[in-house]
């Protein structure tokens, strides 16, 4: 067990794992300082270094590792994971003009422009909107987006869906 021969295998296999660990885990960097400090010993233990040496190494470079990462982790941790506006999400509160008609109804839609992108609209309660209106969009379902006239206020929660 004293052999550097076999640790530098240990070593190289508890970086594996703990690389892997750290990728397919969600969080901030928790397994990786392990991972780089695992590494280093192996590497110790390539060069021919005593078990204990390659043990502190491990331990050292761990907490160095670990340290370094941390204010990045927090950091990150404080950003909330998926920011708003992610995908399609970002439209809701956008401002839309309305290319084609949206025909009273509640499976009714019509065409609206946001930016540059042409969308499938409807309205909550299925009201007709007129084209060249001002709508704004309050969510997005699937490949339509539920919009209301700008001159009517946005409602406080959203609308209950029918299924």
């Amino acid at each position: 067990m004293d052999d550097p021969d076999f640790w530098q295998w240990v070593w190289l296999g508890a970086a594996l794992v703990f690389g892997l660990g750290e990728m397919a885990s969600p969080g901030s960097f928790f397994l990786a300082p392990f991972a780089v400090g695992a590494a280093f010993a192996a590497t110790a233990a390539l060069l021919g270094a005593a078990v204990g040496i390659s043990w502190l190494v491990f331990i050292v470079v761990s907490t160095v590792a670990f340290a370094a990462l941390r204010p990045l982790a927090r950091r990150l941790d404080e950003a909330g994971g998926n920011p708003t506006g992610v995908g399609a999400q970002r439209l809701v509160g956008e401002q839309a003009l309305v290319l084609q008609d949206i025909p009273a109804g509640l499976d009714e839609v019509g065409l609206i422009r946001i930016g540059r992108e042409e969308w499938r609209a409807q309205t909550p309660d299925g009201t007709a909107v007129s084209r060249d209106s001002r709508v704004v969009v309050a969510e997005v379902r699937g490949t339509r987006v539920v919009v209301y006239p700008t001159e009517r206020a946005l409602p406080s929660t959203p609308p209950e869906r029918s299924l």
